[in-house]
């Protein structure tokens, strides 16, 4: 597998892999962990994260202390096959949905975590109506500027424990939600937390996802910066630019996997 720690600075300590590969089998283990009563953090790794793990080494700790990671992005479900991986495409807005459905069914109150408080609550009742019975314990918008590790994370803690929340959707952006979800599971060891993105903003419709045929296509990074050019471009480039690198790093893990 490849360590995409590799691709950081060399003083990365742990490595930072994909360990959930598979669809099933990941939502199999969340099913027997909230029936287990043992909690998980979930991150979803694409390229942007990768290169924010080059220059983060807070976001990079955090990631490594992550239970699941999952391919989100076509790029890395295909490095990772180069590397002779064979993953699953998993983002974590396609996650949302199958492991509510599983909350639902397992009787786990529910936590939303970021948006506004207007766009929890139609996030809420679309996954309400989506799936009859599911208990939404909490809605949590936070403030401008959340710190993840500062005393308004203290607070969103101490919500999560007094609602008796056992799964967290949060969508913080990275590296917050990542950084949240690890310090937090220190705090809450029966939580579940998935790190999701925009998965909320497209249950509230406050944003849209690609058509499916741009999907299919691998090009919804394309349409995501045609709506936001200003902000995207520059986020892109910097991936477009560590691809070289990241096929370096899958095909060194496919001889070294060989040689062994």
């Amino acid at each position: 597998m490849i360590d995409w720690s590799d691709i950081a600075p060399t003083d990365a300590a742990d490595p930072i892999r994909v360990t959930a590969p598979d669809r099933a089998a990941l939502l199999q283990d969340i099913e027997t962990r909230f029936a287990e009563g043992r909690g998980f953090s979930l991150a979803t790794l694409n390229l942007d994260h990768v290169v924010k793990i080059r220059r983060d080494p807070a976001f990079r700790a955090a990631y490594a202390r992550q239970s699941h990671v999952t391919a989100d992005g076509n790029p890395i479900v295909w490095l990772c096959r180069l590397a002779g991986q064979k993953v699953d495409l998993i983002p974590g807005s396609e996650l949302v949905s199958p492991v509510a459905g599983l909350a639902a069914k397992t009787g786990m109150p529910v936590a939303l975590v970021g948006l506004t408080g207007p766009a929890l609550e139609a996030a809420a009742a679309a996954l309400c109506a989506r799936h009859p019975g599911l208990k939404i314990a909490a809605l949590v918008p936070p403030p401008m500027g959340f710190d993840p590790d500062g005393p308004e994370a203290d607070r969103v803690i101490a919500e999560l424990t007094a609602t008796g929340a056992r799964l967290c959707f949060l969508a913080l952006g990275a590296p917050r939600q990542e950084r949240f979800a690890a310090r937090a599971q220190d705090h809450l060891p029966k939580t579940g937390f998935l790190s999701i993105g925009a998965g909320l903003d497209f249950l509230a419709g406050s944003q849209k996802r690609a058509p499916r045929i741009v999907q299919a296509l691998a090009l919804e990074w394309l349409w995501r910066m045609m709506g936001n050019p200003g902000r995207l471009a520059g986020r892109y480039a910097a991936c477009f630019a560590i691809l070289p690198r990241s096929v370096l790093a899958a095909l060194r893990t496919r001889l070294t996997t060989r040689e062994v």
